[in-house]
Parts: structure tokens; C-alpha cells; sequence
């Protein structure tokens, strides 16, 4: 009878069919390990790349549509000034004039003593009347010999010779006279007067002082200023030159009157733009016949603008500046960068007004990281910030340069 097989084939099959099942469960677990690594490599991909776009705050540009004045630091000046030198030298012999004094034009301010130049008059006065009685002595015996021509008891090349000296003569007493003129005429200029009528606003020597003359090696003896009108010199920005021609109504305060507004207005314009500021120098004529402004001080300008004008400002962090010029990063559809160039009207300090370049729905960048580029995508910080709004960003529309 052969032996019973049935029970070993029966474990055989269930160890097969164990192991059947351990492969598949191994290959399971291979399988879900590597989608899981897979997963994770792809979350870390996403996670990285949305880590490289830049966060960045947005806001809006302020709007101002409405500027009626335009304030400008001027300079107040006298209408006429004029410093006042020493034609001739000497020791100042008197001043009747101090700082401070009202005078009229040809007023004596200072009398100079002139030793020298007296000495000088003396010796010219006396070379006039040698002159004078040599020309005379010449001109007696030049017409002598020519009457003894007529009676040819000498020739008429003699009695030429005789005129010619007499000429000569002439000449040396004019020279000795206009010598003279000058010398006395430098004397009068001993007498230091007012050009016109105004204040010494400056005195620059005292009694007993050595006087040299001119400009370029003497001191200024005094110094006269015409304030009963005083000019106030401005420089306008480029973009606001047309909008204040000559008559432009003005308003000036200055510190020491705080609250008091003196009315003005504009005289005249240089018709230049300077190159280094950007700006043309006008001339404002204000009335100061209470002498209440000083020359030299410092005064406010406010100006009436003749129209309304609709002005863009950003904060100046917003801006940028390489070689593409001066830009404005904002943010475009898909939350893509816009680079758009800008030309600045104003610069407020914080606050930057800017003549062209934005519209106001303009979504604007506060602080563009290094590097930003036409077309990159960047991830707006903050939805819901309203720091862009125009309230943060509008700014006064007066301004100091």
C-alpha cells in the first residue's frame, strides 16, 4: 500500500501561497513608499518655488486734484544796493552816518584827509603856470617873426619854427591843465555821499583809518540800500513756469511776523531754466515802506496757481533708478511686475509728486526688492493693506526745495 503524500502537499501549497502573499504585501509597501517620496518631493518643489517669489506690499498713487498755491523759499533783497568804495587814498579824517541811519541821495556819509594828493594839487598848479607863461613867451615871439617875414628880415622856415614851438608850448600848458582837472577831481571824491535814498545797512571803518583806493585792494566804507521796496528772487520749478507768468499774485510771510501775509507779485522772470536745479529765477516786488522786512532775511512764497492741477505721489521708497532711468515698479495682471518710467514734479522728501508715468488705479510697489524685473512674478503681501491709499501717500501740496 503506498504511503499518504496529501498532507505535505497541502503545507506546500499554503507556504507557496504564504509567500505569494509576503510578495505582494512587500511590493505594496515599495510601491506606496515611493509615490509617498514622490509626493513629498513634489510638495517640496511647490513649497520651494513659491518660497522664491517675492512678497511685496502694494499701494495706490495719491491723488490731488486740486493745488491752488505752490509755496517756495525765497530771499528778500533791497531794490538798490550799492557798496561804497574810495576813489583816493588817505586817512579818514570824519562819518556822519551810522548803521542803521536814513539818508538822501548826496547826503555827506565821511570826509577822507588826503596829504598826498594836496601835495600832488600844489605841484600841478604849479606846472600849469610854468606852462602857461612858457606858451605865452612862445606865442609873443611866433607872431614877431612873422611880421618880420613880411618885411623878409628872416625867413619864413624861421617863423615856422617859431609857431611850431609856440604850439608845442600850447600843448604842454593843456596837458598841465587837464593834469590839474584830474587831480581836482580826485579831491572831490574825499567826500564819501549817498548814491540815493535809503539806510546804511553797513560801515566798514571808523575815524583815523587807512583809506586805500578801489575795490580790488580797499575795504568798503560803507554800504547804502535802497529797502522802502524790496525784491524777493524765487526759482520755480520747471513744470510750474507757465502757470506763473509776471502778475502772478503772491503772498509772503517771514518768521519774525508769524501770521502777518504781505501781498506781491511777480515782477519778472529770468526765461531761463538753470541746469544745475532745474529751475527759472523770478522776481517778485513786495512794498516795504513800513520797513517791517529785512534785506538778506529769509520769506515764504506762496503763489496763486491760475488753474487746477491733478497730481500722482508715491513714497520715495517706491522709486528706482539705473540705467534705464528713474521707474516705478507695479504690480500688472497674473500679479506679474511692470516697470513704467516716471518724471518726478516734486520731491516732498518722503512723499514724491510726480508729473507722468502712473494712473491712479496703478497698483504700485512700496519697497521693490534688489534685482526686480520686467515680467517677475511676485506675491502681494497683503490684500487687504490700505497703507497705498491716497491718504498715506498724498502729502501737502506745498512744498519746500
Amino acid at each position: 500500500m503506498p504511503p499518504d503524500t496529501s498532507v505535505p502537499d497541502v503545507v506546500l501549497r499554503k507556504l507557496r501561497l504564504a509567500g505569494i502573499v509576503a510578495a505582494v504585501i512587500v511590493i505594496i509597501i515599495v510601491i506606496a513608499g515611493l509615490f509617498q517620496r514622490a509626493s513629498s518631493n513634489e510638495q517640496l518643489r511647490n513649497w520651494t518655488d513659491e518660497q522664491a517669489i517675492p512678497s511685496v506690499a502694494i499701494l495706490k498713487p495719491g491723488v490731488q486734484g486740486d493745488m491752488p498755491t505752490l509755496d517756495l523759499p525765497g530771499r528778500l533783497e533791497p531794490y538798490s544796493r550799492a557798496s561804497l568804495y574810495a576813489r583816493v587814498s588817505g586817512y579818514l579824517k570824519s562819518w556822519k552816518v551810522d548803521i542803521g541811519a536814513p539818508v538822501k541821495a548826496g547826503q555827506l556819509l565821511a570826509e577822507i584827509e588826503t596829504p598826498d594828493l594836496d601835495q600832488q594839487l600844489m605841484q600841478g598848479k604849479a606846472d600849469l603856470a610854468s606852462a602857461q607863461a612858457n606858451a605865452s613867451l612862445a606865442e609873443i615871439t611866433a607872431k614877431r617873426w612873422q611880421l618880420l617875414v613880411s618885411s623878409n628880415y628872416v625867413s619864413k622856415q624861421a617863423a615856422d619854427e617859431k609857431m611850431g614851438d609856440f604850439m608845442t608850448k600850447k600843448a604842454l600848458a593843456d596837458s598841465a591843465r587837464a593834469n590839474l582837472d584830474r587831480l581836482q577831481a580826485q579831491k572831490n571824491f574825499t567826500r564819501i555821499v549817498a548814491p540815493f535814498d535809503g539806510l546804511v545797512t553797513a560801515r566798514g571803518t571808523d575815524i583815523g583809518a587807512l583809506i586805500n583806493v578801489g575795490n580790488g585792494v580797499g575795504q568798503e566804507l560803507f554800504e547804502v540800500s535802497k529797502t522802502n521796496t524790496l525784491r524777493v528772487y524765487v526759482n520755480v520749478p520747471q513744470i510750474y513756469v507757465p502757470s506763473i507768468p509776471p502778475g502772478t499774485k503772491a503772498r509772503i510771510t517771514v518768521p519774525e511776523h508769524p501770521g502777518k501775509i504781505y501781498s506781491a507779485a511777480v515782477a519778472s522772470s529770468a526765461q531761463a531754466i538753470n541746469i544745475a536745479s532745474g529751475a527759472t529765477l523770478m522776481q517778485i516786488l513786495v512794498d516795504n515802506a513800513n520797513g517791517e522786512l529785512l534785506p538778506g532775511a529769509f520769506a515764504n512764497v506762496s503763489f496763486d496757481l491760475p488753474h487746477n492741477v491733478v497730481v500722482l505721489s508715491v513714497p520715495a521708497s517706491a522709486l528706482m533708478f539705473d540705467k534705464s532711468g528713474l521707474r516705478v515698479a507695479t504690480v500688472g495682471p497674473g500679479n506679474k511686475v511692470m516697470l513704467k518710467t516716471v518724471t518726478i514734479m516734486r520731491d516732498l522728501g518722503k512723499v514724491i509728486e510726480l508729473r507722468s508715468g502712473l494712473v491712479p488705479d496703478d497698483r504700485v510697489i512700496e519697497n521693490p526688492p534688489d534685482g526686480i524685473a520686467e515680467g517677475d512674478l511676485v506675491r502681494i503681501a497683503d490684500i487687504a493693506k490700505k497703507a497705498g491709499d491716497a491718504e498715506s501717500v498724498s502729502g501737502s501740496s506745498k512744498g519746500v526745495y
